[in-house]
């Protein structure tokens, strides 16, 4: 998508901050470090392999993914509240790590730093978001904050087991609000949203951490705001499993194809910055 747009003349990495969650915090770390259209390049070329390093199968199975899903689906529903929520799944999530021990992390953090083009945080401003584990309180991890961006994106995209860092454990940023957390752009003149989730979310309406009314309170704020789903091309290319990894390379495509067409569509709103 970012490259689809830049190709089209709108350069979405020119800007005063990046926000990432969950695997956007690995989509920020890699469009501030290096130029996009080789990431995608790699991204349509490279064989999809899983994370043991051996050509993965045409279809991954889902059934970890179903089973993390039911499990943490059955605690938001259970939750009173957002914060009530955020302790629940951490306290869960706890549970599985005493009986994990060490590896898990380590093995993850691993995996992350291959899919990173650099390690060292960015000179463009970027905050990604996690939740702690032990307390429910969300978290914002930034080049300030003493954490490398390894730790930081691993600690961002940890949606099962919480990733250990030090005495710290981390859940998925997308715990804080929802995928989105586009309320951390308050403030700012223009924001651009790509929410590859369609600005669903697993939460209850009635606690207004949906991106319509992040949006809403945005706009109010006198931001600029320009949310971005995927077309019935890129839904298509996503498939019915988004944990699916051989639908990586046609995702790609149909969202570079997307991002051209919308860059035409955004140009006199890119240019007002």
């Amino acid at each position: 998508m970012l490259a689809g747009l830049q190709d089209g003349g709108l350069d979405a990495t020119d800007v005063d901050l990046v926000i990432g969650t969950s695997a956007g915090a690995t989509a920020a770390a890699q469009m501030t470090a290096v130029e996009l259209r080789p990431l995608l390049e790699a991204t349509l070329s490279a064989a999809v392999t899983n994370t043991a390093g051996r050509t993965a199968p045409a279809r991954a199975s889902a059934s970890p993914a179903i089973d993390h899903m039911e499990r943490t689906q059955r605690i938001i529903d259970a939750a009173p509240n957002l914060a009530e929520m955020r302790r629940a799944l951490g306290a869960a999530a706890l549970e599985l790590d005493a009986a994990a021990g060490e590896e898990w992390s380590a093995r993850w953090r691993g995996i992350v730093a291959s899919r990173l083009p650099s390690h060292a945080w960015p000179s463009t401003p970027v905050v990604l978001t996690a939740v702690d584990a032990r307390t429910g309180d969300p978290v914002l991890l930034d080049r300030h904050g003493g954490v490398d961006l390894v730790d930081a994106v691993a600690a961002s995209t940890s949606s099962g087991l919480p990733y250990r860092l030090g005495t710290a454990r981390y859940l998925d940023g997308g715990y804080r609000t929802n995928a989105d957390n586009a309320d951390l752009a308050a403030g700012y003149a223009q924001v651009l949203v790509l929410s590859p989730f369609g600005g669903r979310s697993r939460t209850p309406a009635a606690w207004g951490t949906h991106l319509a009314t992040q949006v809403e309170v945005l706009r109010a704020g006198g931001s600029a705001v320009v949310t971005v789903y995927p077309d019935d091309a890129s839904l298509t290319a996503f498939g019915g499993d988004m944990m699916d990894v051989s639908r990586r390379p046609p995702a790609a495509r149909a969202g570079f194809e997307q991002g051209r067409t919308l860059a035409l569509e955004m140009a006199g709103w890119w240019e007002r910055r």
